[in-house]
């Protein structure tokens, strides 16, 4: 892995005065929280089930149907109801289908009290000091405000693919927190742990920053978390990422 770039006094005047992050995955641990949520509620009825494979299966099949509404082959249907969706067909491969609807519809919900990683509400406040601080996520906005309730994360705004009814990596939803922000490409910086949301808010003159996430699909899973020069800024977390913006 490529060490992260040094400290500079590039910060806000050569990058941007806002920064737009991706949530689940770059700012949550979203494998941790659903897979205990699950556990909680099978209880001993399911003793034997890894209930973080299982959540990494569910995610899987959650990107294809955001895909297929990408293509419109699919109707628009909120993230919320997708990952319902999806759900029963993880439950009847891992010979859990004794869960109640209610219980299905509160395993769901987890999605809705993801945790934080430890160094994201640190590094977060302190890049609060100096830029403007905006989610952009596939997830419903509902979702994203009782996320960030619960984690206590500090947005001046909150953006979803729903205010537009599409996901990224269309090039609208990038476009849509531009026009909000009321700033250019080139003011603002796309913040991710998934490349693909980097690749396309460059495209259209987004500055980028990578953020490694090795364990968003747990120990035993190969995450891509190599560092790109393509990229304006390599990081190993929020905290690295707030010390090479001058933070």
């Amino acid at each position: 892995m490529r060490k992260s770039r040094p400290t500079s006094d590039r910060g806000q005047d050569e990058f941007s005065s806002a920064l737009i992050f991706d949530v689940q995955g770059s700012t949550t641990d979203f494998r941790s929280t659903v897979s205990a949520a699950a556990r909680t509620i099978a209880s001993d009825r399911a003793t034997g089930v890894d209930w973080g494979r299982f959540v990494d299966e569910w995610r899987r099949k959650y990107r294809p149907a955001l895909d297929a509404v990408l293509a419109g082959t699919e109707p628009w249907r909120p993230v919320d109801r997708i990952y319902r969706s999806v759900l029963d067909e993880v439950i009847d491969e891992y010979n859990v289908g004794f869960l109640t609807l209610d219980e299905r519809e509160r395993i769901n919900f987890a999605w809705q009290t993801i945790e934080p990683w430890p160094d994201a509400v640190e590094g977060l406040q302190r890049l609060k000091r100096r830029f403007k601080l905006v989610t952009l996520s596939n997830a419903d906005v509902s979702a994203m405000i009782n996320i960030s309730k619960r984690g206590s994360l500090p947005w001046d705004a909150i953006f979803t693919g729903e205010m537009i009814q599409t996901f990224k990596p269309d090039p609208h939803t990038y476009e849509m927190a531009l026009r909000y922000l009321g700033l250019s490409a080139g003011e603002a910086m796309m913040v991710a742990c998934h490349k693909y949301d980097l690749y396309a808010a460059r495209e259209l003159g987004l500055k980028t920053a990578f953020v490694a996430r090795p364990l968003e699909f747990g120990p035993d899973c190969n995450v891509d978390t190599s560092f790109e020069d393509g990229f304006d800024i390599n990081a190993h977390d929020f905290l690295e990422l707030a010390t090479q913006l001058g933070c």
